[in-house]
């Protein structure tokens, strides 16, 4: 699981049976130097599935691969990665430099 941060969404003209109930975003991976600094991203986008609403600039627990899709165990559907949670906030405590 990684902090990914939504920097927009994906609007379709109809969608899949299956995939009702969620909305699609798009979000962008944070690394640590991402998360310790004000700067831009520079990871590559994707397109996650989130059921939470998750906002403009909201930062979310993304789950990727077979594990974005075990919330929905025992039905199948069709997706890549997941928005597993919001996050309020974020503490980081990087180790003490010697």
């Amino acid at each position: 699981m990684r902090i990914a941060q939504i920097v927009g969404s994906v609007t379709l003209n109809q969608i899949h049976p299956s995939m009702r109930g969620g909305t699609l975003k798009i979000a962008i991976p944070l690394g640590l130097d991402d998360l310790q600094t004000a700067g831009s991203p520079q990871a590559e986008d994707l397109v996650l599935y989130d059921e939470f609403g998750a906002g403009l600039g909201d930062r979310v627990l993304l789950s990727e691969g077979a594990e974005a899709a075990q919330p929905f165990f025992p039905n199948l559907k069709p997706v890549d990665a997941y928005n597993a949670g919001i996050l309020d906030e974020i503490t980081l405590n990087p180790k003490s430099q010697s």
